[in-house]
């Protein structure tokens, strides 16, 4: 698939997937495109867990209420950050976390597969620190996006987007 045709076919999907397999191949190649996101200062802050252990899977599905696709996934991958100070004492480990999921989704659609972002899921109910807890995430990182990954049971699309002309201005406001 093209870029700019996985840009537009891109859409955040909630709802179950198929019983088709996400082969580990495909999940290197995600994992892949989120390596290559930019990072600040080059520190590459972000780390990947690959899941596709049916176990694991089934106990996100169960700490995870929402999406309901969760329950369903083949795969998922685990972002993980660590808030290194790289620049006068700041962190860009938000900014490139951000980037390695944009890049992901983008490669997860181009291979055919949907996701969605989960990150405010993880800061109810300790999700977040269990998750740590439970994938071995080293002291001083932590899971900051799951990305639940599959086959979509259902067809989906993207929301309609305001047309460019509407946010865009040249030089100036």
């Amino acid at each position: 698939m093209e870029l700019f045709e996985a840009i537009e076919k891109r859409f955040s999907y909630r709802a179950s997937y198929t019983d088709a397999p996400v082969p580990r191949e495909d999940l290197l190649k995600i994992a892949e495109a989120g390596r290559l996101a930019p990072t600040g200062k080059n520190a590459q802050t972000c780390s990947f867990v690959l899941i596709d252990d049916p176990e694991i899977l089934a106990k996100l599905g169960e700490m995870i209420e929402r999406p309901a696709g969760m329950k369903t996934a083949k795969a998922a991958i685990a972002v993980v950050a660590r808030p290194d100070h790289v620049f006068m004492g700041r962190s860009f480990h938000v900014e490139d976390f951000a980037a390695a999921v944009q890049n992901m989704l983008l490669a997860i659609t181009a291979l055919g597969y949907a996701s969605v972002w989960v990150q405010g899921g993880l800061m109810m109910n300790e999700i977040g620190a269990k998750l740590n807890e439970m994938l071995n995430v080293p002291a001083g990182q932590s899971v900051e996006v799951l990305l639940p990954i599959g086959v979509p049971a259902e067809k989906g699309a993207s929301p309609a987007k305001k047309p460019l002309e509407e946010r865009i201005v040249f030089n100036r406001f």
